[in-house]
């Protein structure tokens, strides 16, 4: 690791401030989706960083990043390696392995990591929690009742009016939510979910169903202090015209104009801060990236569900729109400092010599707005084939405000000839990402790009903002 010291003036009376710049840091990002890749993408611009590992990673992330061949349910081996190759920060992706303690295991090894604990990662990995940890603390959201018996569950909703939300209380990869319009549908989805176990053995949240505009709202969270990024809407129906089941996200764009700037205050006062001071009194702060996956009704900002990770696919529109460096953001997260949400910097005292993991860094945006199409496997959320070649995009990056970030791809090569090819490998395979000065600029762009993509067997919602263009 190599120490750089420079000079900075201070603006208000000329004095000159030493700061230690540590350059070259070694960076471990767990995970081999889109999410990962756009995080791997922001690192790599990042003046502090050197090396980047990714476990597993992907075809994609494979260009910007070393990729490591370990799954990202494998801890101890993630920490062993994190030791071995002098990783100064981990940055955990996926919310599974999150959930599992990989952030306990790395803290206990002495080794810096951005991600909650186990015990904070319940608000994402039980949906009943979080809930319950709403109803205490007065955090705005849908009325509720939680069920473990399949009998009970339809006795109640029976006499609810419907459409009727049903939440698998676990982990689903964004698919263990149902939105039952009869009683028929919703006996079916409860079968599924409580007698046959599709997501796994455990309990059902049946909640209200609200309407209004939803919106993805992220912050840097360490305790009690939040720091909000660019807020973001994702579409989560399969089909044009947010029609049929439930999916991991279709696509997203940044910013929401449908979401005032006293909406977002308000939500960052009375929903992330609450629920950052509500995890404290609970005894299990927070420390990493809380979501907030929040609608706006008539009678108000209510949350929908809470997730203790980066957002999939909001990630990969919001993180193009970061001016700041995240690595220093991740550290200064990861160590418990303060991220400085301001036009000036403030954290700096004259004359003092301050080392760079004491640095304070501000959250800066650039104006531009991104929107980007997620290219998925046909048969998508159910099941889907593998293995078909995906051509085209060099001529789609050709335009310089796009970014291509790949989430179900996988290099192969020929048997006879060596020649490698890049195919389907995942549900989700492909976003494509374009920035502009407006939202529908970035529309067009992505939406071109796309075009230039050949895939037999990819589909895609041409549709991606439609609620506001």
């Amino acid at each position: 690791m190599r120490v750089f010291h420079f000079e900075t003036t201070n603006k208000s009376d000329g004095k000159t401030i030493m700061l230690d710049t540590l350059l070259s840091r070694n960076v471990l990002v767990v995970g081999g989706g889109g999410r990962e890749h756009a995080i791997v993408d922001a690192l790599s611009r990042s003046r502090s960083v050197g090396k980047i590992y990714c476990a597993p990673g992907n075809a994609g992330i494979a260009a910007q990043a070393e990729c490591v061949p370990l799954k990202e349910t494998q801890i101890p081996e993630l920490v062993e390696f994190a030791k071995e190759h002098g990783v100064d920060l981990t940055v955990v992706g996926p919310e599974v392995p999150l959930s599992a303690g990989i952030a306990d295991a790395f803290t206990k090894a002495g080794l810096r990591i951005f991600g909650p604990s186990a015990a904070a990662a319940r608000i994402e990995s039980s949906k009943d929690f979080a809930k319950r940890l709403m109803e205490k603390y007065d955090i705005p959201t849908a009325s509720f009742k939680t069920f473990d018996n399949y009998a009970d569950a339809i006795e109640y909703v029976s006499r609810h009016s419907f459409p009727v939300v049903l939440k698998y209380d676990g982990l689903a990869a964004g698919k263990g939510v149902v939105i039952p319009e009869t009683f028929s549908d919703a006996q079916a989805a409860l079968k599924d979910m409580l007698l046959d176990d599709k997501f796994g053995k455990g309990k059902v949240v049946v909640e209200e169903y609200l309407t209004g505009p939803e919106f993805s709202f992220m912050c840097f969270v360490n305790g009690e202090e939040v720091f909000p990024l660019a807020i973001a809407q994702d579409h989560k129906r399969a089909f044009e015209g947010d029609k049929g089941p439930n999916t991991g996200g279709m696509g997203a764009y940044s910013p929401v104009p449908v979401i005032t700037a006293e909406d977002e205050e308000y939500t960052l006062e009375h929903i992330m801060r609450k629920t950052a001071a509500a995890m404290v009194a609970e005894d299990c702060p927070f420390k990493g990236l809380l979501y907030g996956g929040l609608m706006k009704t008539p009678s108000g900002i209510k949350v929908i569900e809470f997730n203790c990770r980066f957002g999939d696919p909001e990630t990969e529109v919001v993180l193009p729109r970061l001016e700041s460096d995240i690595f220093e953001i991740f550290c200064a997260v990861a160590d418990g400092g303060k991220v400085v949400n301001a036009p000036e910097r403030t954290d700096v005292a004259e004359g003092v010599k301050v080392p760079s993991s004491q640095l304070m860094p501000r959250i800066k945006w650039s104006s531009e707005q991104t929107l980007g199409f997620v290219m998925a496997s046909k048969g998508y959320p159910g099941s889907y084939e593998k293995g078909f070649e995906i051509t085209g995009l060099d001529e789609a990056l050709s335009d310089p405000s796009v970014r291509i970030y790949q989430m179900g791809t996988k290099e192969v090569s020929d048997s006879v000839s060596g020649a490698k090819s890049l195919v389907t490998s995942g549900g989700r395979v492909l976003m494509v990402v374009a920035s502009a000065e407006t939202l529908r600029l970035a529309r067009d762009k992505a939406l071109a790009a796309v075009r230039k993509i050949h895939c037999d067997n990819l589909f895609y919602r041409s549709d991606i903002g439609h609620l506001v263009l």
